[in-house]
């Protein structure tokens, strides 16, 4: 049997995107042998491998205009614009809970990616083998500027997309023979350079940390070449990358539900109309 790998993107809230894709594979009983993701894509695929349908939507829709989960009050009173202890708190445990039994008995790996600040160097935990994968989750969404460093297993780490934004490589270096990508950014996009003025805030936040602040400025030239690798990979018929169709105007912490909603049935609606040939690809 041939391992089929499940690699998901960050964006923040354009992961209502990626919610509505990976929905559609939950209803129809794909299921993925290693599941990997950064930032809002570990957030996804959590979820993904708990199986609960639906919930990554529901967090994002029924939350994003809670002051408690997003807001600037936040990263004045926690330190970040998302409030994790929220999330991983209240929300988990109460209003939309969490299925932490589910999650830790499927067969399926995950592993979430987070950037070491020290070496600006991407840090891999594996659910079976982290001894907190839940730091590492929330290192991995945790937006520099917008949040603290988390401590995973000793090194101070932030988001996962500093270093690596997509993780198909990782999959292949672990010898998964099929991958199911899905970007939250549509096809052909580059992210611009960093801006002077956002440079000279790196390296004042930053300045203990220079290969962290080496790593953020190099972001948009390494984004831009995983994504011709991804490309590359596609043609070669290892991957299947699942993306936005037009421009994705979601903001990082955009508060309109209706954009967020539409942007989730998009999700669904790229899923579905392709749902045939993503079923051979995954299961042929």
């Amino acid at each position: 049997m041939q391992r089929v790998a499940l690699v998901l993107e960050g964006g923040s809230l354009r992961c209502l995107f990626s919610a509505g894709a990976v929905d559609v594979m939950m209803e129809q009983e794909l299921t993925a042998d290693g599941v990997f993701g950064v930032s809002a894509g570990a957030l996804t695929g959590v979820n993904y491998v708990s199986g609960q349908i639906g919930r990554t939507a529901r967090v994002n829709l029924e939350y994003v205009n809670d002051k408690k989960y997003l807001g600037v009050r936040n990263l004045i009173l926690h330190r970040s614009i998302f409030n994790f202890d929220y999330l991983f708190g209240d929300i988990s445990h109460v209003y939309l809970p969490f299925d932490y039994d589910a999650f830790a008995a499927a067969p399926a790996q995950f592993t979430a990616v987070a950037t070491d600040c020290t070496t600006g160097q991407p840090v891999y935990s594996e659910k079976s083998a982290s001894p907190d994968i839940w730091a590492a989750v929330r290192a991995s969404a945790s937006m520099p500027l917008l949040a603290p460093m988390v401590s995973v297993e000793g090194a101070p780490c932030l988001d996962g997309g500093v270093s690596v934004s997509i993780p198909f490589q990782r999959a292949l270096d672990e010898g998964y023979d099929k991958l199911v990508i899905v970007t939250t950014r549509e096809h052909g996009f580059r992210k611009p350079p960093v801006s002077a003025t956002i440079a000279r805030l790196y390296r004042r936040v930053y300045g203990k940390y220079p290969q962290l602040v080496k790593a953020l400025l190099g972001t948009p030239a390494r984004y831009a070449r995983e994504l011709d690798t991804i490309d590359r990979i596609e043609l070669s018929g290892r991957a299947f990358v699942i993306r936005p169709p037009r421009p994705v105007t979601v903001s990082h912490t955009e508060k309109d539900v209706a954009k967020l909603q539409a942007l989730y049935d998009e999700g669904r609606e790229v899923a579905e109309k392709r749902l045939e040939e993503l079923k051979a690809f995954w299961l042929g």
